[in-house]
């Protein structure tokens, strides 16, 4: 192709020497026209070529290439990140402002509970407190005098056991009051109140609640449940003929609901035991961030088995060509005529092990990895482009 436009540039050059020639005799200057040049390793595009294209840039990676093992699962999280909030008193609904979906922070006010319960637990242990008190001090006045032979032993135990009992009430109050939210410390005759504030034991999000303002509570029901999403885990189902394939550490690549980008986990538990359908599960931690990923959706996931570290591309970034295999690299940005351009040159490789949608690539000499930008959708019509220089390149 060098050659044909080398003497197709020549062949121009001539014409225009010869039919000038002719006009002004031999001892005219022949005009010569400037055409420009293209390498026959360079495609060049408009930006709305580009677009129709689909041409998309990313870098060449190194990974682990070799064979994987497809499995299916759930995207869940761990028992600690889910939340169950019930009243364990009861009551009536006063207020509440969330709606599902809203996140909330670890603290946060749920909901506002009325109940008359609350507050003769509040009398009862304030009462008991005070009885605590007096009965603290008959105890240590009993003790002095019957070492001084003032009281007999039977008096000193009857007050002695009316002290342990109040002790052992009080603390019993200060557990109640603990359990429905109220400091027992912060307790005073002058703030005993019927409305109990609802937190959230968990920092996350809330996926369902089940009350509405009136309406009455039972220790039993269930009032919100939350999840915190930002430690998420995957629950795969691995059957067992491919137990001796997992170990802890191996790395897993995951596609949530068929969708196209592709996110990363480590397993870090396998199952320990086989169910009835002869299926076992694997447990694996989800490593960065993943936008957009939430518990209980379905996922497609591949467990790498171990291989070597190898330069490695999206096998649909490379393309073959008259027994060859090339792939696209951006070259530069440039303006013909007030229009931008964008040109891209075709770079020879060689393939080697393919896996899980990449193939190996065995670059030219000084091929720069860290910094070179190479197409990696869209390869395939730059060579239509390249083929077909009238239809898309320019």
């Amino acid at each position: 192709m060098k050659k044909l436009g080398f003497i197709a540039f020549m062949l121009i050059g001539v014409l225009v020497v010869f039919m000038s020639s002719c006009r002004n005799g031999s001892n005219s200057v022949a005009e010569i026209i400037e055409v420009e040049y293209i390498p026959e390793d360079i495609v060049e595009l408009r930006d709305d070529q580009i677009k129709l294209a689909g041409i998309q840039m990313g870098a060449i990676e190194i990974r682990s290439l070799g064979n994987s093992l497809k499995v299916n699962g759930i995207v869940t999280v761990t028992p600690q990140n889910i939340a169950t909030v019930c009243m364990p008193l009861g009551g009536f609904i006063k207020t509440t402002t969330l709606m599902p979906g809203n996140a909330v922070s670890k603290g946060q006010s749920l909901a506002v509970i009325v109940n008359q319960e609350f507050v003769d637990i509040q009398l009862d242990y304030l009462e008991a407190k005070n009885k605590l008190s007096y009965a603290k001090a008959e105890y240590e006045r009993h003790t002095d005098l019957f070492k001084d032979d003032v009281y007999s032993e039977k008096n000193v135990q009857q007050v002695t056991v009316e002290y342990k009992n109040l002790i052992a009430m009080v603390k019993s109050l200060e557990q109640k009051l603990l359990l429905i939210g109220i400091n027992p410390d912060l307790l005073r005759e002058d703030n005993i109140n019927s409305e109990i504030t609802l937190v959230s034991p968990i920092k996350g999000f809330i996926k369902s609640i089940n009350i509405n303002i009136g309406k009455y509570v039972s220790p039993t029901d269930v009032l919100f449940e939350i999840i915190n999403s930002d430690i998420l885990f995957l629950e795969l189902t691995l059957f067992e003929k491919d137990a001796e394939k997992v170990t802890l550490g191996q790395k897993i690549r995951f596609f949530v609901n068929n969708g196209s980008k592709e996110y990363e986990a480590v397993i870090t538990q396998t199952g320990k035991s086989v169910s009835s359908d002869k299926t076992f599960t694997v447990y694996a931690s989800v490593t960065g961030q993943c936008n957009n990923v939430l518990p209980g959706m379905y996922v497609n996931a591949y467990i790498e088995e171990s291989g070597n570290m190898v330069t490695s591309l999206p096998s649909e970034a490379i393309v073959s060509f008259d027994d060859r295999d090339y792939i696209f690299t951006f070259e530069k940005d440039k303006l013909e005529d007030g229009k931008p351009f964008t040109e891209y040159r075709m770079v020879e490789v060689k393939k080697g092990i393919s896996g899980s949608g990449f193939t190996e690539v065995e670059l030219p000499e000084g091929f720069n990895i860290s910094t070179v930008k190479v197409v990696i959708k869209g390869a395939y019509n730059l060579l239509s482009a390249k083929k077909n220089a009238g239809e898309m390149a320019c």
